[in-house]
């Protein structure tokens, strides 16, 4: 199973991998003359930018909410021990059980 961060790794390394395909495509000395590439390798690098800082942003959201869930499960689990407790000994039961049927 894959983690959030590995896929945001990933999904990060794709997006720098493409950006720089196409960075090298746009940079070629022939290509300079051209009044349009010049707009289009500056709505690129800010389009890039625009990214970058969103993707910053969903991750620091993502993490935040993590913290949180992770706060209210442990408020949980010491506001209602027995409740948690006979949880995990049900599901302890079920995995036993369906174990055992192999």
């Amino acid at each position: 199973m894959t983690s959030v961060s590995e896929t945001i790794y990933s999904t990060q390394g794709e997006l720098e991998r493409l950006v720089g395909d196409l960075r090298s495509l746009l940079s070629s000395k022939d290509l300079d003359n051209i009044p349009q590439i010049r707009q289009l390798r500056d709505r690129l690098d800010d389009g890039i930018d625009t990214v970058r800082d969103g993707a910053v942003r969903a991750a620091q959201e993502a993490a935040t909410q993590a913290r949180e869930a992770a706060r209210a499960a442990d408020r949980y689990a010491h506001d209602e021990p027995w409740r948690v407790a006979t949880a995990a000994l049900a599901a302890g039961a079920l995995v036993g059980f369906l174990l055992a049927r192999r």
